[in-house]
């Protein structure tokens, strides 16, 4: 028996023990906990969160820049608030409660067709993620892109 072997395999024995829907459930339970603390401390007072390490250090914005105060909007039913503060988060969150409810399903027994993205649409994302934060930095463009 090896020094990792004994470290993992007590935390296998665990998850093979719980009922698959644990998982799932664990992600809404710290999802809802998460936003209800967002939506309870308003991000757009300064001093409540740590200023983004990136903006800190290089006084550019990623881009998740905004993502707190767009998740605090969102909990408030401000769309347009939202969008100003991150648009690439007002789309992603969508995506991620769809991947979400996909996973549960598929735990149910659902069938879901999933195929594997194509390597030019992973590129495709990448590279616009890429323009999106190049683009909120542009001085022109920070009235319409930047937090």
């Amino acid at each position: 028996m090896t020094v990792t072997s004994l470290l993992t395999e007590p935390g296998e024995r665990l998850l093979a023990r719980l009922p698959p829907f644990v998982a799932p459930a664990a992600v809404a339970a710290a999802s809802i906990a998460a936003t209800a603390y967002i939506a309870g401390v308003d991000p757009h007072e300064a001093g409540h969160y740590p200023t983004c390490p990136s903006l800190y250090l290089t006084g550019f914005y990623c881009p998740g820049c905004g993502s707190l105060r767009a998740i605090h909007d969102l909990a408030h039913l401000d769309l347009a608030g939202a969008w100003g503060m991150n648009p690439l988060a007002v789309l992603v969150l969508p995506w991620l409660a769809w991947r979400w409810i996909r996973w549960v399903l598929a735990l149910r027994g659902v069938r879901t067709t999933t195929r594997p993205a194509p390597g030019w649409a992973i590129y495709t994302l990448l590279g616009a993620v890429v323009v999106y934060t190049i683009a909120r930095n542009i001085p022109v463009l920070m009235p319409y892109l930047a937090p």
